[in-house]
């Protein structure tokens, strides 16, 4: 991502800039800044200093978070088209997540003291951004209320379902798509153990939808998780 018009073009695919203007995703384009970084890097860590937000036109990183007892936890998973670190726009609050690449990733960064300016500048940027932020809160929120009720098959089908989406936005076909994460990753993201994870997933293996290898998973018949998902 090394121009502007690519920079644009990549904002304008993000939920949290896609109701703005083109002269104000120009404005955010100029302050953005092409990034690289090779495979199994850490990004930013748990604790850090929150000064620069980053948007993926490449690759794929992981959210975690270690507990006290020095196990990592998976979070979520990021691909071509998102955002994260995003609440460095407006604080310098410490990271309260790790962030790691799982492949070669090209990505635009953005500091936050340029996008503080530009919200300043720009006060309508700020109330689109307030509204986009607060969908995505809303969100979350509505998934946070779903699991909680949700078994743990409902939740393992939903995590595949989005991850099978994602592959999809970037190129993956209709059916026999592979997904690249582990059976510990799987139960992380749906909040279960790994135990129940990989009971339901030998259901759905043996039911023809999935077929398990070592760090992937290949979803033959996508539509087929909806089955589980309630």
């Amino acid at each position: 991502m090394s121009t502007t018009a690519q920079s644009i073009e990549l904002l304008a695919q993000v939920p949290v800039f896609e109701a703005l203007a083109p002269a104000d995703l120009l404005a955010v384009a100029e302050v953005a800044v092409p990034r690289q970084f090779p495979a199994g890097q850490v990004i930013f860590r748990e604790g850090d200093s929150s000064d620069t937000c980053y948007v993926l036109s490449r690759g794929h990183v992981r959210a975690v978070r270690e507990n006290i007892d020095g196990r990592t936890i998976a979070l979520a998973h990021f691909g071509p088209g998102d955002i994260f670190g995003e609440l460095a726009m407006f604080d310098d609050e410490r990271r309260s997540a790790t962030i790691e690449t799982l492949d070669e990733v090209e990505a635009i960064g953005i500091l936050g003291q340029d996008m503080r300016r530009l919200l300043r500048e720009h006060p309508d940027i700020s109330v689109k951004l307030v509204i986009a932020l607060g969908r995505r809160l809303r969100e979350a929120n509505e998934r946070l209320s779903r699991q909680s009720f949700q078994t743990v098959q409902s939740r393992v089908a939903g995590v595949l379902g989005q991850l099978v989406r994602q592959a999809q936005a970037e190129g993956a076909g209709q059916t026999d798509v592979l997904v690249t994460i582990t059976q510990a990753e799987i139960a992380q993201l749906a909040g279960s153990s790994r135990e129940s994870a990989s009971r339901f997933l030998a259901v759905l293996e043996r039911a023809g939808v999935v077929s398990q290898g070592r760090g992937r998973l290949t979803v033959h018949d996508p539509p087929a998780l909806e089955r589980y998902v309630y």
